[in-house]
């Protein structure tokens, strides 16, 4: 089998042991980067967009370093190259956890458990959950559902097929980064702009890989790619984030539900443009949405080994 035989099935085998086992419960990779990110912010933060553009490199570069050591050093042995392919991809995956986590607010909704499903709104996005009535939340849900079926699993993805284990490592530090610093808030806005900036950047690519294969399994539930589409291009360009208003328009379209409108941050409020032309989301959409997020899932992780395998490597 050639190199990219073997990055192929790392890719195959950490989208397996995403599947079985979810996200590490204990010592997760990407929670210890995140302790040391705000460890270094201590030493490296200055209200600039130059200090938080230092601040992102220097964590961008020692974690694409590391994954091409690991790399390069796995490369003397076959079973090597795909362990450590698998384990990078399975610590940058969250398709897994993120489809539990929507499987059980719709669980919570459905069964009218308010307070449970309250409680369970932060692991999905930053809203309050205290502002929000049951159609917020589903909402709330779908929407996220959406774009973090892109970060979490699409992009890891992406990056894992096109870079090997530097790309899907330096792809998890940015989405990382971005999630701690790149928001709107006082103390970010000027620090956390370059952090912000880079994962737009690393999201092009797989907001529109999981766009398209959103359209082609629409059909899966009752919906149509043509449809999926339009709303695509027709409203994912008026979101404020290029890639977030892709993915979020794909799911509207295949769902047939609307999107957008007032959001509640504890930052302040935002107004989201219009995605798609159905009604809001009601409590049954959000196991759609779940349905969907696993299908593009599965999608996006043949497509990904696929393009490994078709790779110009030796």
């Amino acid at each position: 089998m050639s190199r990219r035989g073997f990055r192929a099935a790392g890719i195959a085998l950490g989208y397996a042991l995403d599947r079985c086992f979810a996200d590490p419960q204990r010592f997760h990779p990407v929670a210890g980067f995140g302790q040391a990110a705000a460890a270094l912010e201590t030493y490296t933060y200055r209200d600039s967009k130059l200090a938080g553009t230092a601040h992102a490199a220097a964590l961008l570069t020692a974690v694409t370093l590391a994954g091409w050591a690991a790399e390069r050093a796995a490369r003397r042995s076959a079973t090597a190259t795909v362990a450590v392919t698998a384990v990078a991809t399975w610590a940058t995956l969250g398709g897994t956890s993120l489809a539990r986590v929507g499987a059980g607010m719709s669980e919570h909704l459905y069964d009218n458990d308010i307070d449970d499903a309250r409680a369970l709104l932060p692991s999905l996005c930053g809203r309050d959950p205290n502002l929000l009535d049951v159609g917020g939340m589903a909402r709330a849900t779908v929407e996220s559902l959406a774009e973090n079926t892109s970060d979490a699993h699409t992009g890891p993805l992406v990056w894992a097929a096109l870079g090997g284990v530097p790309g899907v490592l330096a792809y998890r530090a940015a989405n990382t980064i971005d999630a701690m610093i790149g928001h709107k808030s006082a103390r970010y806005l000027r620090f956390g702009w370059a952090a912000a900036r880079l994962d737009d950047l690393m999201n092009l690519l797989p907001a529109r890989v999981t766009a398209l294969a959103t359209s082609v399994a629409a059909p899966f539930l009752g919906g149509s790619p043509v449809a999926t589409l339009r709303v695509c291009l027709r409203d994912g360009r008026s979101h404020p984030s290029p890639n977030a208003g892709v993915a979020e328009a794909a799911f509207a379209g295949a769902l047939g539900v609307r999107l957008g409108g007032p959001l509640r941050y504890p930052y302040g409020e935002e107004i989201r443009p219009v995605l798609g032309n159905g009604a809001p989301p009601r409590i049954g959409d959000v196991y759609e949405a779940v349905r969907l997020s696993r299908a593009v899932q599965n999608l996006t992780a043949v497509a990904a080994v696929v393009t490994a395998l078709g790779q110009r490597r030796p």
